[in-house]
């Protein structure tokens, strides 16, 4: 199964990749080793299935965060193009295996323009081109990757602001309406094959539900084999 979680900050995309994860092992037998979290700068941490973070070494000082959000626009794009086409699908690194990512191009298409002033129409690193080169090769190498919009709605996002603030947050209270209208812009014109999940009022649970009901007509042939075999070795036949 290859997932790429995408939403407004606050709307719940960590939360759900991980009650996503738990529905993983219980269906099909096998979760997400690597949950890829880390498009929303500085945080650049990995989640692993514990809902813990796995360093890629260890987790970045106070002083190397502020290192980080000094970097000029020109930098920041330079490595967030590399961190994106790392991210991207290739011949060998979309071979079998669950995968899941969160925010990846599209992430960056809200947030460089608006926060680090990069990734603008029209110029070099222009977001919009990047975008469709990634997509294109999620369609060549990972055609069955679905891509799930995590809504929510613009008082819920404020109220969830206001109550758990993000360490290093990156959407501004004055801004939730228009990123919440540039993330319906960038997946109304994405390529990749979309499910519209709202976690403005149900549960987690019903949330988890309501993607195992939607997936199902999108899911591989790998992945029905394997939630037939678990079913089947969970029965004992």
């Amino acid at each position: 199964m290859k997932l790429l979680l995408v939403g407004c900050e606050y709307s719940g995309t960590t939360t759900l990749a991980l009650a996503i994860n738990d529905w993983a092992q219980k269906e099909l037998g096998s979760g997400f080793r690597l949950i890829h979290d880390h498009f929303k700068l500085p945080d650049t941490q990995y989640r692993h299935q514990a809902n813990e973070t796995l360093p890629h070494g260890s987790e970045l000082t106070e002083e190397e965060i502020l290192n980080w959000q000094a970097l000029s626009p020109r930098m920041l794009e330079v490595i967030q193009r590399h961190n994106l086409y790392y991210h991207s699908p290739s011949e060998s690194s979309s071979k079998g295996g669950n995968q899941m990512i969160i925010g990846l191009h599209i992430d960056d298409a809200v947030y460089g323009p608006l926060y680090y002033n990069y990734g603008h129409p029209g110029v070099a690193g222009d977001r919009t081109v990047i975008g469709k080169h990634i997509e294109l090769n999620f369609m060549k190498f990972a055609p069955d990757t679905v891509m799930l919009h995590v809504k929510a709605s613009p008082d819920v996002i404020r109220r969830r602001m206001n109550e758990s603030p993000h360490k290093y947050p990156v959407v501004q209270e004055k801004d939730v309406e228009h990123v919440l209208h540039r993330f319906d812009e960038e997946v109304f014109n994405s390529l990749l094959q979309t499910i519209q999940l709202d976690t403005s009022t149900n549960t987690v649970e019903e949330v988890v539900e309501e993607f195992a009901d939607k997936i199902q007509p999108l899911l591989s042939l790998e992945d029905r084999i394997a939630m037939w075999t678990h079913r089947n070795d969970a029965k004992g036949v």
